[in-house]
């Protein structure tokens, strides 16, 4: 039976707007996405929490927040933890986030990986914290310029995330005008075509191909046996706390090909015993020693 078929129906929940958030009912969920997925939630979260939460906690026709992680710490209540983490840690993205990441990966690094995949051999990519796709789809977009029959080879792109929802539209690839008028007409027209709805642009057959989605947490384990060529995770470390971001710059170094490749967002820096593993080789970008 559905959560909200279980519950008693409350006469007077209260509107989100007028659920208040106090620093004790704060703690508890920035306890809870701490140790679910290492992020960190700053005070000036709050209304984030608030405005995102309240209206579950009214569909779940609960009284409070209190009362919303009361229900989200018991057995039961295990899904609607994983959809609270979703709505708390939902980024912004866009496709061909930082050009200049994708000018060296063009130039500098893709050329070298096409004529490895030529010779039979694997190239891997993984995008951490894909998000909705864009970055996925990106770096697909970069790899067909270059080699239009990319998918015929062993090179395929890994896009991972925790949220599900996100997961989701980033396997549709379909978009709306806003989400993808970043783009320049060519790429549009090159590697879009109109989606079912008659609405939204999808990514084409021969882009979506060369990109498999996956659910994962990065404080977890990571099921991956194959060592990537390329790495990009950008603009998610620096939501972990610091012994989570020290954690994990030796993984994603251990995760790598030597002088394989691993760009990082523009407000992150690589910080404790994963200095060691990387040299720099551009703006955010390094190279495994």
């Amino acid at each position: 039976m559905p959560l909200e078929a279980s519950m008693p129906s409350l006469e007077h929940t209260p509107p989100s707007s007028a659920l208040g958030l106090g620093d004790a009912t704060f703690d508890r969920i920035a306890g809870l996405v701490r140790t679910e997925c290492g992020i960190e939630l700053s005070q000036s979260k709050s209304n984030l929490i608030v405005s995102r939460l309240g209206r579950r906690v009214k569909t779940l026709n609960l009284i409070s927040f209190d009362a919303y992680v009361d229900h989200i710490e018991t057995a039961s209540g295990r899904d609607e933890m994983r959809r609270m983490i979703s709505l708390l840690t939902t980024n912004v993205t866009k496709f061909f986030r930082e050009p200049h990441h994708f000018a060296a990966l063009r130039t500098d690094i893709l050329p070298m990986l096409i004529a490895k995949a030529r010779s039979g051999a694997s190239v891997r990519i993984w995008s951490a914290g894909c998000s909705s796709g864009e970055e996925p789809l990106s770096i697909g977009m970069e790899t067909l310029k270059l080699c239009p029959k990319a998918s015929d080879l062993d090179l395929r792109i890994l896009g991972t995330d925790l949220d599900p929802v996100s997961l989701q539209t980033a396997r549709r690839a379909s978009y709306d005008a806003s989400s993808i008028s970043n783009l320049t007409a060519q790429d549009q027209g090159q590697f879009f075509e109109p989606a079912d709805d008659g609405k939204n642009l999808r990514a084409i057959s021969e882009l979506r191909d060369l990109i498999t989605y996956a659910e994962l947490n990065l404080i977890g384990e990571w099921p991956m046996e194959r060592p990537f060529d390329v790495i990009f995770c950008r603009n998610v470390v620096i939501y972990f706390d610091n012994p989570t971001q020290a954690t994990l710059w030796p993984r994603f170094a251990n995760a790598l090909h030597r002088k394989g490749s691993l760009f990082i967002g523009h407000s992150e820096r690589l910080g404790g015993p994963g200095v060691s593993s990387f040299e720099p080789s551009g703006i955010t970008q390094y190279r495994r020693i």
